[in-house]
C-alpha cells in the first residue's frame, strides 16, 4: 500500500484533491495562537462564573466534538453530584424531541444557565427549534440584558441568520472558519468554546493535537505514520470483503469519542455506493449483547480497539471469607487487571473467530492524549477517504431526508415538493 498512500497522503497534504475547499482543519492546531485561546478562555470564564449549566445547541458535528471530550474527561456521575467545581454541560438541539425539551426547560428553571449556540447558517432545523425556544426561555428567566449576557454565538463570520441576529442583539461571538466542516470542527470555537466554560484544559488539548499533525504530516512511510498506517489497514480489510469496522472501547468514558468517530468516517466515507459501515460497542457491556454476533456472526468484520493503558484511580476487589461468588482469586487485583485481561481475552477469541483486530493504545485518559487520538483520526481520514477514490469533505447525502421533511411540513418555497410527497404516502 506504500506507493498509493504516499500518492493520496500528498494530494491530501497538498490541497489537489476532491474537496480541497475544506481542507483548513490540517494546519489548524499550529494555527491556533495564544492570543486565540485567551480569547476564548476569557470569554469562556464569564460563562462560567455565573452558570451552573451549560447548554450546548447544536448538530452533528457542532455537538458530538464537545460531548466527546466533556464525556470522557468529566466524573461520569457528575450531574448526581450536590459539589460541582465547573458548570455541567448539557446539550440541545441534537434532537427534536419535545419530551426532552421540556425536561430540560423544568431542570434549567431552578438552575443559573447559559447557552453557547453552533450554527453556520442559524436555519439548520434541530439547532433553530431548541435556540428560539430556550432563548425565549433565559430571556423570561432574567432580563434581555442578562440573557444577552449569557449566550455565546458561534456561527459565520459574515452572513447567515445567527449573525444577523448576534450583531443585532450583541451576543458575544466567534467564527466557524469556512475551511472547516463540522466533522472536523472540534478544534475551532465549536468544540473549544463549551469545553473551555466547563472548566476543560484546551490548551491540553491543543497541545495534543498539534503533536500528531507535526507526526502526522512530518513522512508518509508507514512504518513512521501511525495515521497513514490505520488508512491502509482498513482500507485493506475492505478490499478483502471487510465492511464493517467496530471501533471498540473497554472505557465508558470514551462511548462518545465513538459516536464523534462514527460520524466522521460515516459521513466522509459512506458515498458513490462505498464505504466502510462504522459501528461501535462499549466492552464488557456489550460482550454481552454483540458480542455472539461478533464471535459467529457474518464475517463482514474488522475491530479497532480504543485501548487505555493506565486508569486514573485504583480500585482492589477486596478479600471474602466465605467466597461464594468464587471471586478470590481475583482478591488484591486492581479492577483494572481484570478489565485488561477481558481486553486480551477477547481479541484472541475475536481474531480466531475471524474479525481481524487493530488496537490503538492510550497511554491515558486526559486532554493531551484526547487531542492526539482525534487529530489521528481526522488525518487517518482524509487519506483513507482518497484511498477509497471518494471526497471525504462533503455530505450531499444528508440533504435528503432534510427536503422531504420540508415538504411534510410544507415550508415555504416547497409547493411543488409537497404536492409529489403527498401523492406518495
Amino acid at each position: 500500500m506504500q506507493d498509493q498512500v504516499t500518492e493520496k497522503f500528498n494530494v491530501l497534504k497538498k490541497g489537489t484533491g476532491k474537496g480541497n475547499d475544506f481542507l483548513g482543519w490540517i494546519d489548524l492546531p499550529s494555527a491556533i495562537s495564544d492570543n486565540d485561546l485567551q480569547e476564548i478562555e476569557e470569554a469562556a470564564e464569564k460563562l462560567k462564573k455565573k452558570s451552573e449549566i451549560i447548554v450546548v445547541i447544536g448538530i452533528g458535528g457542532s455537538y458530538l466534538g464537545a460531548k466527546a471530550v466533556n464525556d470522557a474527561l468529566s466524573n461520569s456521575l457528575e450531574m448526581l453530584m450536590s459539589k460541582k467545581e465547573n458548570p455541567v454541560m448539557i446539550f440541545a438541539g441534537h434532537n427534536i424531541g419535545e419530551d426532552y425539551m421540556h425536561e430540560l426547560l423544568q431542570t434549567l428553571e431552578g438552575n443559573d444557565y447559559s447557552i453557547v449556540v453552533i450554527s453556520k447558517s442559524g436555519t439548520t432545523t434541530e439547532p433553530a427549534i431548541a435556540f428560539r425556544i430556550l432563548k425565549d426561555h433565559l430571556t423570561k428567566k432574567y432580563d434581555r440584558k442578562e440573557a444577552t449576557s449569557r449566550i455565546i454565538a458561534i456561527t459565520d463570520e459574515k452572513k447567515g441568520a445567527l449573525r444577523t441576529l448576534a450583531n443585532e442583539e450583541g451576543y458575544e461571538t466567534f467564527v466557524i472558519p469556512d475551511d472547516i466542516g463540522g466533522r472536523y470542527s472540534v478544534l475551532t470555537p465549536v468544540g473549544l468554546v463549551p469545553l473551555a466554560a466547563c472548566g476543560f484544559n484546551i490548551r491540553e488539548l491543543v497541545k495534543g493535537a498539534l503533536d500528531m499533525q507535526k507526526k502526522g504530516l512530518e513522512s508518509a512511510e508507514l512504518e513512521k505514520n501511525p495515521a497513514a498506517r490505520y488508512a491502509a489497514a482498513r482500507n485493506v480489510l475492505y478490499q478483502k470483503g471487510k465492511k464493517i469496522e467496530i471501533l471498540v472501547n473497554y472505557h465508558n468514558k470514551l462511548h462518545y469519542v465513538a459516536e464523534w468517530w462514527k460520524q466522521l468516517y460515516g459521513e466522509s466515507e459512506g458515498k458513490d455506493g462505498k464505504g466502510i459501515y462504522p459501528a461501535a460497542v462499549d466492552n464488557s457491556s456489550d460482550l454481552h449483547s454483540m458480542g455472539q454476533y461478533i464471535q459467529e456472526g457474518e464475517r463482514l468484520l474488522f475491530e479497532t480497539v480504543l485501548s487505555i493503558k493506565k486508569s486514573d484511580h485504583d480500585v482492589e476487589i477486596p478479600k471474602d471469607d466465605k467466597n461464594l461468588d468464587g471471586l478470590n482469586y481475583l482478591a488484591g487485583k486492581k479492577i483494572d487487571v481484570v478489565n485488561k485481561m477481558a481486553e486480551l481475552g477477547t481479541t484472541l477469541a475475536h481474531i480466531d473467530g475471524g474479525v481481524p483486530n487493530m488496537r490503538i493504545e492510550i497511554p491515558v485518559l486526559n486532554a493531551y492524549y484526547i487531542g492526539q487520538l482525534m487529530y489521528f483520526f481526522e488525518l487517518a481520514c482524509g487519506i483513507s477517504g482518497y484511498l477509497l477514490e471518494v471526497n471525504p469533505f462533503n455530505q450531499p447525502g444528508v440533504e435528503a431526508y432534510k427536503k422531504n421533511m420540508f415538504a411534510l411540513l410544507e415550508k415555504p418555497g416547497f409547493e411543488e415538493e409537497t404536492k409529489k410527497i403527498k401523492k406518495r404516502i
